[in-house]
């Protein structure tokens, strides 16, 4: 059996390229593509490669402790690359989804609104709606199913995961980043990025702190295939606070996180952790978009 939990060496490197139809003739970008250092990650080295080079390139740390760029260039150009290389060092222990069992998810709840431990700002930001994790009627309604007030934190913790694996199915292209959390519970369908906005929206309609984090996993080719260059992706996945601290979770994958998963970002929904985003000058009418992801264990 494998151990999904063993320390393990991984390096990412991610390509972000954008061509355009005429000349930018400037574009002012946000980049969050530094790892943070988590109590299980170690970022062992880091470097970012932006073409054509930037007038200004600023790093800061944002509000939720993620590190980020601020991107100015002026020089005229037809394609933009941002490209980085980082190598981390993991080493997630496994959650204890038994001893959770001891809390419900109301007294979980309860307890963590007046913990003197748990940081006031991040109890709000991650317990009430944000931009991109709504709480309408049909989502509350999702989210007392699977979580009713009485039932064991960890097994609700579970259910999350569980229930959107099963009852939801993976597919490209039914979804876009405007689409909504009743919009794919209407589908029944989406990526991973829909399936963490879902299951952060469950567990905070229950008055549990929870983070949509993003990042990578670790994926292995099929029996007797290669891995194809470039052919990984960013994912997503759901983090929830519980009187033991935070425990990550995989919807998309039906499982809890372990040491194949890098973290790149967290915050209250995609929107505070997108890979790359801004604004450009052009008289252009469109533009092209392709990303390459390879994520490689090195030991």
């Amino acid at each position: 059996m494998i151990d999904h939990h063993s320390r393990r060496r991984y390096e990412v490197r991610h390509r972000t390229a954008y061509t355009y139809s005429d000349d930018v003739t400037a574009s002012f970008e946000r980049a969050m593509l530094r790892p943070r250092e988590t109590e299980h990650q170690k970022v062992l080295d880091h470097a970012i490669e932006i073409s054509p080079e930037p007038d200004r390139l600023d790093e800061s740390v944002d509000a939720f402790g993620n590190w980020t760029h601020y991107v100015e260039i002026s020089t005229p150009h037809t394609e933009l690359v941002v490209a980085k290389r980082t190598t981390v060092e993991i080493a997630w222990p496994p959650a204890d989804l038994a001893a959770l069992n001891a809390w419900t998810v109301e007294s979980a709840a309860a307890f963590l609104r007046t913990a003197p431990d748990v940081d006031p700002f991040e109890h709000a930001a991650y317990t009430l709606p944000s931009t991109m994790v709504t709480l309408e009627d049909e989502v509350r309604a999702f989210a007392h199913v699977l979580l009713p007030g009485n039932r064991p934190l960890g097994e609700a913790i579970e259910a999350v995961y569980r229930e959107i694996y099963s009852g939801f199915t993976y597919s490209q292209g039914v979804t876009s980043v405007s689409t909504t959390l009743p919009e794919v519970l209407a589908a029944r369908a989406g990526v991973c990025q829909d399936f963490a906005h879902l299951g952060v929206a469950c567990l905070r309609a229950v008055g549990l702190p929870a983070r949509y984090v993003s990042g990578y996993i670790e994926t292995t080719p099929a029996p007797g295939t290669v891995k194809l260059e470039g052919s990984d992706a960013s994912h997503a996945w759901v983090g929830v606070l519980t009187p033991g601290g935070w425990v990550d979770l995989d919807p998309t994958n039906n499982h809890l996180a372990d040491s194949r998963y890098i973290v790149t970002a967290w915050g209250r929904d995609y929107r505070d952790v997108s890979p790359l985003k801004g604004i450009i000058f052009t008289e252009g009418s469109g533009s092209t978009l392709t990303v390459a992801v390879d994520v490689k264990r090195l030991d």
